[in-house]
């Protein structure tokens, strides 16, 4: 059974369902008092770490808070347990419980071979996607069968969800399957099945489109092989498209330069130090690219690295740090260089975008702080902080940072809070501030103060300690009430 939840969370726990007015918008002030909301999935996440079960009295306003925040719902009903799942059957209001249920606690065990078959042919979608998920967790042999047995009588869209299944701990032994599912008759399951194929560099598939790629990038030789050519294909015949190669290009994209940043996308990254005379991708990256290819080859190598989750082409594909995004190897969008951020290991990435924000500032480092680890590393905090600082004492508009600061409340280790409490204080304001941009500051300021000093209370309960003796916790108790209430109605 699950641990008894300790008496401080518990009460904590009533106080953040009580204080339901929903994340702030931007728009209104928000004042020094932590926001609460914001803070109910972190608390959700811990108590499921430590596998605590839900007091029976909160479970009516636990469900009421996930039927308004979908973002809670996996923590909530994880937390909520088969206890949760029954009394939402009590109330159409809840019924997104059983919907969304990935019913951790009405599926069989992956190891009942009868009752597994059971659900798997009888359940309702959501459930036998459950079922199958649960059941390659333990045994990924027993999860392909199960696909197969009903395999050729699902409906096009069920098969695609259920192909989407292979994505976790995709393995060589999925080959078979995902090559029957290249001639499948539903063109999307197909395009799935070769991508997930080209994502493992060791299978037949790759090897084709290796062998494709290769034709068309090379050293050129006129150049003193030092420079890359490029001939992009000039057909996208049937067996390019049985690999998942699509044949026509979206509105504004040429043919060839289409189908050849397919090859490249799907071709294993180890394809090109072979192929460009034994260089490094360091090296090949560098290489100068003939007639404007550059930008057409770096993007397709920058989807590889992501699709093959490769660390090391990502690290060069995404340049130095504090060079301008737009002089970068690889690409200059934001949303592309967060994907290659997250094949980096965690350390790896919470140091390359503390550099990124020493060098550009906060303005551009919204998209690429998301996908960093929670707490943010120290050295990635400290950056963020200082350009807080940095900014505040530059009088900027403090609205235009409510963004980061509301990540910094959820993200920044609580431990941080006694460094940043020298921030508080009001300062004088620059000539050209922006009016009264002095006291949002000192406002905002405190505000992350008292939240992470809740967080690290929080936490501290969790583990079963009084949260205000926490070593972080305010020492007067009375403060923390004043911090924490919410407001009176």
């Amino acid at each position: 059974g699950r641990a008894r939840l300790p008496e401080a969370a518990g009460r904590r726990l009533r106080q953040l369902l009580a204080d339901r007015s929903g994340p702030s918008g931007g728009g209104g002030r928000r004042g020094a008092a932590p926001d609460l909301t914001e803070l109910l999935p972190q608390w959700l996440a811990a108590a499921n770490e430590h596998g605590y079960r839900v007091p029976a009295a909160v479970l009516p306003a636990l469900l009421d808070a996930a039927r308004a925040r979908t973002d809670l719902r996996p923590q909530a009903l994880t937390f909520a347990g088969p206890r949760g799942l029954w009394l939402a059957r009590l109330n159409p209001e809840w019924k997104f419980a059983l919907r969304g249920a990935s019913g951790g606690a009405l599926l069989p065990d992956p190891r009942d071979g009868e009752a597994v078959r059971l659900l798997w042919e009888e359940g309702l979608f959501a459930e036998r996607v459950a079922l199958l998920a649960a059941v390659r967790a333990q045994d990924a042999e027993a999860s392909r069968a199960l696909l197969a047995s009903t395999w050729s009588t699902e409906r096009a869209e069920d098969r695609l969800m259920f192909l989407d299944s292979l994505r976790t701990g995709l393995s060589g032994a999925d080959e078979p399957f995902l090559d029957r599912a290249l001639s499948d008759r539903s063109r999307n399951v197909r395009h799935t099945a070769a991508e997930l194929l080209s994502a493992l560099p060791g299978s037949a598939l790759a090897g084709r489109m290796a062998a494709r790629a290769a034709t068309c990038v090379s050293m050129d030789r006129t150049g003193g092989g030092q420079v890359i050519t490029v001939e992009a294909p000039h057909e996208c015949d049937a067996d390019m498209q049985r690999d998942g190669v699509v044949p026509a290009p979206p509105a504004g994209r040429g043919e060839r330069s289409w189908w050849l940043g397919q090859l490249v996308e799907a071709a294993p990254l180890d394809t090109w130090p072979a192929r460009l005379g034994g260089r490094t991708p360091e090296e090949i990256v560098a290489l100068p690219v003939l007639d404007d290819w550059a930008d057409e080859l770096h993007a397709a190598w920058c989807r590889a690295a992501v699709r093959q989750r490769d660390a090391r082409w990502s690290l060069v594909l995404l340049g130095s740090p504090a060079a301008s995004p737009a002089a970068g190897p690889g690409t200059s969008s934001l949303a592309e260089r967060a994907k290659l951020l997250a094949t980096l290991p965690p350390a790896e990435r919470a140091s390359w975008v503390a550099s990124f924000i020493a060098a550009h500032g906060l303005s551009e480092a919204f998209q690429l702080l998301g996908v960093c680890a929670v707490p943010w590393a120290e050295p990635l905090g400290r950056a963020v902080v200082d350009a807080l600082d940095i900014a505040r004492d530059a009088g900027s508009y403090p609205w235009s940072f409510s963004g980061v600061m509301g990540l910094a409340e959820r993200c920044l280790d609580p431990a941080e809070a006694s460094r940043l409490e020298l921030l508080t204080a009001a300062q004088d304001e620059p000539e050209d501030a922006s009016p009264g941009a002095g006291g949002y500051w000192s406002e905002a300021f405190r505000r992350l103060v008292s939240t992470l000093r809740l967080r690290a209370s929080m936490l501290a309960e969790l583990d079963g300690l009084d949260g205000l003796n926490s070593p972080n916790g305010p020492d007067d108790p009375g403060r923390l009430a004043e911090l924490t209430e919410p407001a009176a109605p």
